[in-house]
C-alpha cells in the first residue's frame, strides 16, 4: 500500500492464535479516514515460541518493508502489545515508532495465562520474568504517543486492569469482548482517535 502523507503508516500486529485476519475491519476502517495499514502473521501464533522471537519478526518485516528513516505507528492487539513492547523497548523501535497503541494488552500478565504452559503463554503470566524486564523500563513509552485501550469486561486479560498503564494515555472502551476492542464501534474510533 501507498503511505498517506497525511499519517504514518499503520504496523498492525495481531495477538495469540490470530492472523491478519483479525484485522480486516480495522483495516478498511482506517483506509477510509486516510491510513495505510499493513500486517503479517507472526510464526507460530500458539505460543510456542518466546515473545522476543516474535519480537525479532517484526524487526525482520519493518527493515524489509519500510524504509532506513520512516516513522511508524504500532498497534498490537493482546500479546501483539506485548510483542510491540519488546520491539520498541528492547529491539531499537523507539527509534521507529511515534505512535505505539495496545488493545487488550496483558501489560502486567493474566491469569488465563496458566492454562498453558507453551513459553510465550507463560511469559504473559502476572510477575513473569519477561513481564517484569518489560516494565522496569517502561518510562521509555513515554518517548512516544502511547494509548492504551482496553474493556473492562476482557475474559481472556484476567483481571481486565492488567491492561491500564501507569504512562500514556488510556482509553476504556465498553465492549463485551476480548476481540470486540478491533471490531466494535466503540473500538475503532478509539484507535482512530489514538493514532490522529
Amino acid at each position: 500500500m501507498n503511505c498517506s502523507p497525511l499519517h504514518n503508516p499503520v504496523l498492525l500486529i495481531h495477538g495469540l492464535h490470530d492472523t491478519t485476519r483479525i484485522f480486516q475491519t480495522l483495516s478498511t476502517y482506517l483506509a477510509r479516514r486516510g491510513w495505510s495499514t499493513y500486517s503479517f502473521n507472526l510464526k507460530p501464533n500458539n505460543g510456542d515460541a518466546p515473545l522476543e522471537q516474535l519480537a525479532q519478526q517484526v524487526v525482520d518485516y519493518v527493515d524489509k518493508t519500510f524504509s532506513p528513516k520512516e516513522r511508524l505507528d504500532l498497534v498490537g492487539l493482546s500479546m501483539g502489545g506485548l510483542v510491540s513492547r519488546y520491539y520498541i523497548q528492547q529491539l531499537g523501535g523507539i527509534e521507529r515508532a511515534q505512535r505505539f497503541v495496545t488493545l487488550g494488552t496483558p501489560h502486567h500478565g493474566t491469569w488465563v495465562a496458566y492454562l498453558s504452559r507453551r513459553s510465550g503463554c507463560m511469559q504473559m503470566r502476572p510477575q513473569s520474568d519477561f513481564l517484569q524486564q518489560l516494565n522496569q523500563d517502561v518510562e521509555l513509552l513515554e518517548k512516544l504517543k502511547f494509548t492504551s485501550i482496553w474493556t473492562p469486561f476482557d475474559l481472556m486479560i484476567v483481571p481486565a486492569t492488567s491492561s491500564q498503564m501507569p504512562i500514556g494515555r488510556e482509553a476504556r472502551v465498553w465492549v463485551l469482548g476480548h476481540n470486540w476492542v478491533v471490531t466494535s464501534a466503540l473500538g475503532l474510533k478509539a484507535i482512530a482517535q489514538a493514532l490522529a
